[in-house]
Parts: structure tokens; sequence; C-alpha cells
């Protein structure tokens, strides 16, 4: 099996298990490496236990998630998530995250998203 179709496999996998809120924690390396939520600071965060406390948070905002588009080469890949979010204070919003993806090893390695924070954050507020 190539890079590529690996690459296409483990992003399928975890965005089904992503959209469900299940079942998607298998695809990620244990030294797993995030960057998101804060585009100030770009040190990312390390480790698969990491990231996973961070997905049980994000996943409280989000009602229905979507894969809009996925862009495979090799070991790297670029995807557009559309999500349905709905935050504390009520407000509900249609967005897409860029999310990054790099593979290594048969898991998926790291992640990078870019996405509006400020709207994001300010919603967060009660």
């Amino acid at each position: 099996m190539n890079d590529q179709t690996t690459t296409r496999q483990l992003l399928e996998t975890y965005y089904k298990g992503f959209a469900e809120k299940a079942n998607w924690e298998s695809t990620i390396a244990d030294d797993f490496e995030y960057i998101g939520g804060d585009m100030n600071n770009t040190s990312p965060v390390v480790g698969k236990q990491a990231y996973i406390e961070i997905i049980k948070r994000f996943s409280q905002r989000f009602e229905t998630m979507k894969v809009s588009q996925m862009i495979v080469e090799e070991d790297k890949a670029s995807v557009i998530g559309n999500y349905d979010f709905q935050f504390p204070n009520g407000f509900k919003i249609n967005g897409n995250v860029s999310e990054n993806w790099t593979v290594k090893n048969g898991k998926l390695q790291s992640l990078t998203l870019y996405f509006d924070t400020l709207t994001f954050m300010n919603n967060l507020k009660p």
C-alpha cells in the first residue's frame, strides 16, 4: 500500500469517527503534534492523550461536521472540514476549518488547524 492510500484511509477512518464523536483515536500517533486554536501560539501540543483531551472539549462545540474537500499527496493532506457549531451563549454558526495533516509510520502524526479563532473564542464567553 502506498503512502497516499494509507493517508487517505487513515483520514477516512478519523473523520468518520470524528463526525460520530467516537472511534477515531486509533489513527493518532502516540507522539502526535497539534497546532491550532490559538494561532498566536504556534508551539505544538505533543502527545496523543493531550490531543484527545483537546478534542473532548472541542466536540462539545460542534453538532455536525463533514469533510468538504480532501487533497492527499503522499504522506500529507489538506482537508476542509465544515462544522455546525453551537456555543454556550446560544449562538450557532456554520464554518470551515482548514486542517493540514502529516502521516508517519501508518498513523496520523501531526495536525495544524486554521480557522476564525476570534469568533470562536468570543462565543465561548457567557
